[in-house]
């Protein structure tokens, strides 16, 4: 028994969302106790662009990149709580880590 730490990230918080749910279900389906989702703060990241880099500086165009963060800790994880996690078919989109912390 053993302490695991999941942090997704995502750039749609629906199908983060989506994600998380099922993650959530199959733990409870297991019996291990579960802690969270937890949001994080969204992180924004700006860029701004020239349209045209050789002639017109004042014509510029911005682009924004949020990035959505869950964690979930699963407190006492058995064999079958990480093979469910293992079997699990999650959305392409969404970036999984996962952390084994010991107690």
């Amino acid at each position: 028994m053993e302490k695991i730490r999941l942090k997704l990230k995502a750039y749609d918080h629906r199908v983060l969302d989506r994600s998380v749910t099922s993650i959530v279900e199959a733990v409870k389906r297991t019996g291990s106790e579960i802690c969270g989702p937890i949001p994080l703060p969204t992180r924004s990241r700006k860029y701004t662009v020239l349209r045209s880099p050789h002639v017109n500086k004042d014509s510029r165009e911005q682009f924004e990149i949020r990035v959505h963060t869950r964690i979930i800790d699963i407190m006492s994880a058995t064999p079958d709580t990480v093979e469910g996690l293992m079997k699990l078919d999650l959305a392409p989109e969404v970036d999984v880590e996962v952390t084994s912390m010991s107690k």
